[in-house]
């Protein structure tokens, strides 16, 4: 359990919050979100005790141990996987080494022996002999092979590292876990493992995450900064956005009568309890949500960037066929003899290795050539592109933010381009800011900008939700569900890819796999393919 006490945190004369009182307490999952900037990291810095608040206090029993996602990947470069991973629990970590030290000695007294034993006792106290075993089976769970435990952490690349260092989170049995972004560069299926582990994990767990999918499985409550406080809330993710979003619009219809907004609100509670369970942990969030009151329903002050396209004519029937792409990058082939056709109506997500799709859309927006075969598009598509690297369009570039969109609007009037850029949560003097200043998810949102001006009917998009905080994710999600023309798409955020594809393609080694249903059923029947 962690208590939480008049928590306040200033910097430079600026507060983050104030006034913070929670209780976290074990068996339940809590999900951290707030807009960037809004001090999430930080909050769980002051948790783990690594940053000191301006006032108050977070109380941890002595005997709870809490272990934490370092993101630092060079941080254990000197040690072993398997060191790594042990250093989950300093302790137990240090009582090997000490026994190690002590057994290594040429003059080993009867003072030594008797340390030992008491070493020994602790370090079986600790489950220390099924420490390896316990450290592989973790390894296994994130795909990867516990033949690494011996290996050099500096030898392992980027994507690997992550896992090793999730792994050391996990390990050990600790009472408390403190996840930064835990699903960063992790696969589909070490997601899913990690997951199931953490809906078992009888602790407390208290994550970051941008991963609305992820934070919808885990998550028993909402612990949100907005309005410069904290506040927890019951339910996971999906509970805490569509409740906001009704309570948000109640409270600018001050029409509606008092009885009428409070059966609405129970209505809605009613239909999120009655959600069907999997997991332990939401078995309880049910039990929680079944107990809960309109007053403790969430508002919130945080503001969503409007993401619409719309397109100047209909597609006809004849939209795209590709027939037999190859392609080689650096001496890999990254597509082969890949063929498709796209439908009107059409939301395609495109899975497999990141470089393959990449290659794919910028050889259809006739940025690159392909080695062989060949694609056509309809005579009546028009096509918006995000690519997965925008940095061309700003390096270098001094324009403002208001003269850069200028270059792709019909309509250059100032007004409109700042009430444009107003949706797009720049506003005032914002506007004036030169573009190569912005940071990552203010470019990303000036590229969706960009693609909103042209009225395609088709759009591609390599991974637009990079960069972007969850508002603006949802955003996102919610503009290309409602586009009534064709998507093509790729994305490592389950959530958008489960309700914007209509039809998923995996590129493979040997052409695709093309499966017209939803990301979820696509999932299932890969799975099924693998076992």
């Amino acid at each position: 359990m962690i208590t939480v006490s008049d928590l306040t945190l200033s910097f430079s004369g600026q507060t983050l919050f104030s006034h913070v009182n929670l209780l976290f307490t074990e068996g339940n999952c809590y999900g951290v979100i707030g807009a960037n900037g809004a001090g999430k990291s930080t909050f769980l810095k002051i948790l783990s005790g690594e940053l000191e608040p301006s006032k108050g206090e977070v109380s941890i029993a002595a005997k709870l141990r809490m272990s934490i996602l370092k993101q630092d990947h060079h941080a254990f470069n000197d040690y072993t996987v398997f060191d790594t991973i042990l250093m989950g629990n300093q302790r137990l970590y240090d009582i090997m080494k000490q026994k190690d030290a002590l057994y290594a000695k040429e003059d080993f007294s009867e003072a030594d022996g008797d340390l030992a034993a008491e070493l020994e006792a602790e370090f079986a106290e600790l489950n220390g002999w099924e420490a390896e075993t316990e450290a592989g089976k973790l390894l296994q769970g994130l795909g990867l092979d516990n033949g690494l435990l011996y290996d050099r952490m500096e030898t392992l690349p980027g994507n690997v590292k992550v896992k090793v260092l999730l792994a050391r989170a996990l390990f050990g049995q600790p009472d408390i876990i403190l996840l930064d972004e835990p699903t960063n560069d992790l696969d589909v299926h070490s997601i899913h493992w990690l997951e199931d582990w953490l809906a078992e994990f009888p602790g407390t767990v208290i994550v970051v995450s941008h991963d609305r999918h992820f934070l919808n499985n885990v998550c028993t409550h909402i612990v949100d900064i907005d309005y410069g406080k904290i506040k927890m809330y019951v339910g996971n993710y999906d509970f805490w956005y569509d409740s906001s979003q009704l309570i948000q619009r109640m409270l600018r219809d001050q029409n509606k009568k008092a009885e009428e907004k409070i059966k609405e609100l129970q209505t809605f509670i009613q239909r999120f309890s009655a959600n069907k369970s999997k997991s332990r942990q939401a078995t309880s969030r049910k039990k929680l949500l079944d107990k809960i009151t309109v007053e403790e329903m969430p508002a919130s002050s945080r503001r969503y960037p409007y993401v619409g396209f719309s397109m100047d004519r209909e597609p006809g029937k004849e939209i795209l066929t590709v027939e037999n792409l190859c392609k080689t990058i650096d001496g890999e082939p990254v597509l082969s003899q890949l063929s498709f056709r796209v439908e009107k109506g059409d939301k395609i997500a495109f899975a497999g290795q990141d470089t393959a799709k990449t290659a794919l859309f910028k050889i259809l927006m006739e940025e690159e050539a392909p080695d062989a075969g060949s694609f056509k598009w309809g005579v009546s598509t028009s096509r918006s592109y995000f690519p997965l690297d925008s940095s061309p369009f700003f390096n270098g570039c001094t324009l403002s933010i208001l003269r850069w969109l200028e270059q792709y609007s019909k309509d250059t009037t100032e007004t409109y381009l700042r009430g444009f850029l107003g949706k797009m949560l720049f506003s005032g003097d914002d506007v004036n800011k030169p573009v190569s200043v912005l940071s990552g998810g203010e470019k990303v949102r000036c590229m969706l900008s960009r693609m909103m001006m042209f009225g395609s009917n088709v759009l591609i998009l390599d991974q637009p939700t990079n960069h972007l905080d969850l508002e603006s994710i949802t955003a996102v999600n919610n503009g290309l569900s409602e586009f009534g023309g064709i998507v093509l798409f790729s994305s490592h955020d389950h959530q958008l890819m489960q309700t914007v594809a209509n039809r998923v393609i995996e590129i493979t080694e040997d052409g695709c796999i093309d499966r017209r249903c939803t990301y979820d059923e696509y999932l299932e029947q890969r799975e099924g393919l693998i076992e």
